[in-house]
This record gives C-alpha cells, sequence and structure tokens, in this order.
C-alpha cells in the first residue's frame, strides 16, 4: 500500500531519501526551502562565470556509482567524470609548493623527496587506510546507529580497536612522519570535517585512502550536474518536488507525524524524512511534544567549521594555480586552534584556491577563471562583513605572490558568502558549514539519532546525523533513513 511520505530538504540526503521511497513505491513529496536542488551544493551564475557555491571536491565515487546503480544509471548518464592529475596543489612557506599526483609511484616519490623513508612508510599507512576505509563501509557507515547495542557484535567490537577508533589521527600521522608538510597534506581533510587532528579519531585517516588512492575528481559542469542528476532521478522515480516551500510547522497526534505545514502550504503525511537542518527542524519547527533534544544539548554539540567564501570572476588567466589549491602557508596548528580551541576570526589563515575552469572551459568566458576562495572559520562566531575585504585582501596578495603579478584590477564578478549567509540561507546552527564535528564523542551512535524518540514515523538524515558531513556520507545518511522509514510503515 502506497504512504503519503514528506521529505524536507532537496539536498543529497533529501534527494537520495525521497528518491528510494518512491522507489519503494510511495507517493513522496520533497519540500525545499530554497529554488533549486543540492542544498549547499547550489549554483551560482553571473556575466558569463558559473560557480559551485559549497561542495567542490568530488572524493568516493563508488558511493555515487551505488546510487546510480540502484536506479539504473551510472554518473556517465549525467556528467563526465575527470579525475584530476595532480589532484591538488599544496603551498608552503618560501614559495615552496607540492603537488599531489593522482599516480601512486609518483605519489610515493612525492613523500620520499620531502621526507627520507617516507615512501615505505606511506605504503603501509595507505594499506591501513584502505583496510579502514572498507571495513567503516561495510561495518559502521551504513549503520543507523541508533544505540550502542547496534554495535553489540563481536566483530564489530574488535574491529573498533583495530580501526583506532580510540587514538587520535595526529597520533598516528605522526607515528610514521616527521615533516611537518607531509602531516599537513595528511592532516589537512580533518580540517573540514570539524576537529583538530589531536581531537578526530585516527580511524578518519580513511579519508586519505579515499583522497591519495581513490583519486580527487572532477564532474564536467561543476559539482551542481550532480544535484541536476539527484533531482532527475528522483522525478523520475516519482517524486512531486516543491521549490521555494519553506516549512514552518510539523506536527502530528499520538506517536505519528501526519501535518506539515509551510509558509503557503499544509501537507497531509504518513511518515516524514527531514534532511533540513538538524537543530532548526527540530528546535524551532517541529511540535515541542515530538522533541527530544533541548537547547543545552545542542550548545554542548562540537560543530564543524563556518567559512568565509569569495566567488568571483577574474578576466584572465591565472598561471601557478591548479584546479585545486591549499595555502598551507602559515601555521595549520594555529588557524586549527582559532577554530576550534580559542574560537575567532583567525590572525594567520589557512585558505582554499578553487579554479574549476583549470579544467572546464564552460565555467569561465575564455581566457577568464572563476575563482572560489574558502577560510575555515569557527561555528558560533558573529559574522563581520567588514572584515571580509580585508581577508580577501590577504589571500589576493598571497595569491599574487604565486601567480606573478597583481590581477586585483581583473576582478570583474565578486560575492563573499559567510555565517549569516549559511544561517538566512540554510538554517544552519551556528553558522555551520559541514555539520556536526566528527569527535570520538560525536561518532556513531553518539551523534543526534536518525530514528525519533517521540514518532514513529518520524527520521533524521544529513550531516547532523549518521554518519557525518560530506556528501558521500549524505547519500549514504539519505538511504538508511529511507530504508529505516519504510521499515516503520509496515
Amino acid at each position: 500500500m502506497a504512504e503519503k511520505i514528506i521529505v524536507i530538504g532537496a539536498g543529497f540526503s533529501g534527494l537520495t531519501s525521497a528518491s528510494y521511497l518512491a522507489k519503494q513505491g510511495h507517493q513522496v513529496t520533497l519540500l525545499e526551502k530554497n529554488d533549486q536542488p543540492g542544498g549547499r551544493a547550489r549554483t551560482w551564475e553571473k556575466d558569463g562565470y558559473t560557480f559551485d557555491m559549497g561542495p567542490s571536491w568530488y572524493w568516493m565515487p563508488e558511493v555515487f556509482e551505488e546510487f546510480y546503480a540502484d536506479f539504473g544509471y551510472t554518473s556517465s548518464d549525467f556528467y563526465k567524470l575527470v579525475r584530476l592529475d595532480p589532484g591538488y596543489r599544496v603551498f608552503f612557506k618560501d614559495n615552496e609548493y607540492a603537488d599531489v599526483p593522482a599516480n601512486k609511484e609518483e605519489l610515493y616519490q612525492l613523500f620520499e623527496r620531502i621526507e627520507e623513508g617516507s615512501a615505505i612508510k606511506l605504503k603501509k599507512f595507505l594499506d591501513n587506510a584502505e583496510y579502514k576505509y572498507k571495513t567503516a563501509l561495510a561495518d559502521y557507515v551504513n549503520r543507523i546507529s541508533d544505540s550502542i547495542l547496534d554495535f553489540f557484535d563481536l566483530k564489530v567490537i574488535i574491529k573498533s580497536f583495530s580501526l583506532q577508533l580510540f587514538s587520535s589521527l595526529q597520533k598516528e600521522v605522526r607515528s610514521y612522519f616527521t615533516n611537518p608538510k607531509i602531516r599537513s597534506i595528511l592532516e589537512f581533510p580533518v580540517l573540514f570535517l570539524g576537529s583538530t587532528p589531536a581531537n578526530t579519531p585516527a580511524l578518519y585517516s580513511m579519508m586519505n585512502h579515499a583522497d591519495l588512492t581513490l583519486g580527487t575528481w572532477y564532474p564536467m559542469g561543476g559539482m551542481h550536474e550532480i544535484s541536476k542528476a539527484f533531482e532527475k532521478i528522483a522525478l523520475n522515480a516519482g517524486v512531486e518536488i516543491k521549490y521555494n516551500q519553506e516549512v514552518t510547522l510539523i506536527t502530528g497526534s499520538g506517536k505519528s507525524i501526519n501535518q506539515v505545514e509551510t509558509k503557503t502550504d499544509s501537507f497531509t503525511c504518513d511518515g516524514i524524512v527531514i534532511s533540513g537542518d538538524y537543530h532548526h527542524m527540530e528546535q524551532k519547527v517541529l511540535d515541542p511534544k515530538f522533541r527530544k533534544y533541548d537547547y543545552d544539548y545542542w550548545n554542548k554539540r562540537t560543530m564543524s567549521p563556518s567559512s568565509l567564501l569569495f566567488y568571483m570572476g577574474v578576466n584572465r588567466e591565472l598561471p601557478n594555480l591548479k584546479h585545486h589549491n591549499l595555502f598551507f602557508d602559515e601555521s595549520f596548528e594555529g588557524h586549527a586552534d582559532e577554530i576550534y580551541k580559542d574560537p575567532q576570526w583567525p590572525s594567520k589563515p589557512l585558505f582554499y584556491a578553487c579554479l574549476s575552469s583549470k579544467t572546464d572551459p564552460n565555467v569561465a568566458p575564455k581566457g577568464s577563471e572563476n575563482l572560489f576562495l574558502l577560510m575555515p572559520l569557527a561555528a558560533g562566531l558573529t559574522d563581520q562583513p567588514e572584515l571580509h575585504d580585508t581577508y580577501l585582501k590577504n589571500f589576493l596578495n598571497r595569491m599574487e605572490e604565486r601567480v606573478g603579478f597583481n590581477f586585483e584590477e581583473n576582478i570583474e564578478v565578486k560575492r563573499s558568502y559567510s555565517i549569516n549567509d549559511f544561517k538566512s540561507d540554510y538554517h544552519s546552527f551556528k553558522g555551520n558549514a559541514y555539520g556536526l564535528a566528527n569527535t570520538l564523542r560525536q561518532t556513531a551512535f553518539l551523534k543526534p539519532k536518525m530514528r525519533s524518540a517521540k514518532a514513529n514515523n518520524l527520521f533524521f538524515a544529513g550531516q547532523l546525523t549518521v554518519p557525518g558531513p560530506g556528501v558521500p556520507p549524505a547519500i549514504i545518511s539519505g538511504r538508511i533513513a529511507a530504508e529505516e522509514l519504510n521499515k516503520s510503515l509496515f
């Protein structure tokens, strides 16, 4: 029997949930606050320049392919996928840099040049990372993680130790390597996972397998091509998608949700998946009688960073920059401390620069570049728009040293985006950009629960619940939520 299902939020977790629930035979309506799919993976276009507003790294391609395959597609049905080589360039102090190659032998050679004897250590490190990656996907990531009972399995308990779930990434990396450049290359992904390397479980070295072994990819046309692909799959599965529909109230009777209100419409339902911001939806929109958590609970959560972003169209080519560029010419530890230990606007920030126009000629006018800049920033700070241009000047000065000329006068499109925008566009808790931090105390069943404790037909998905931040985890989260809701209806 088809049930009426409401899914809130057309980010990757919401589109995934809606697609699977429709495939299971339900009548699914997807409500989205904004005017396009993708959540944070929206796009912005101006004067011939196209910008991915959020995610720009395509890792873990098999997660995308598994989703596509479940609906009879492959990624090639929607976009051309290109592996980047080098995957990215890392700039250090004193005008030094390293290109991280796609070829494994070249990668070993790079590490050996930086630190003698590190090639053989890297092989061992990546073998261990691969084991964690495959084991985590098989035994951890694909669980609802509703309670510790989900992990009362001797095999899983034993693997928790072999995966170094109770040790830190920093400790693991530094047991192999002494050179700070190598350490920064291996530790940088956690800057976006929401904690310092010292407080991130060593389990997350599995991201080094995703990065250095599986590689960094790019969908021609931009990351928003993925959003459009997911939207098309949902529509083909029978999902009704309604944009510009901000949900204002979720309520019901007994232990069931049956009513969803937006600013303009009202919907009845037999089940619901919330993939919008968990905190906002539970604390501001959900009827109080169905809430599990309170203000103190949320205020004690460790959030991933927010960001200061710039989208700029530059009417000339920028040499010596790659598609992805990490500016680690300041202290990694110093910037991390100003995000997590002593939250403040950073004094000597690291930043990331993306020029997808280096790979894709269709995202900028000929002879021009679409430049995307990102500085991780502590969540919960007061946005200070008057500081945005101060940081931009800092970034441009550092880039100009690398490209060999002043290009500021060549910027013809410019937009900044930061804490207030994340709150306004996504109701993002404390203006976070990526979700809940992946600390040991917020891993697996210690995250906010996917299954509601108060309503038997309500489930949550997305970056504030299992498995965590990032596009592939969002896809996995959406699938799990759909499976569990479907079970609860029968």
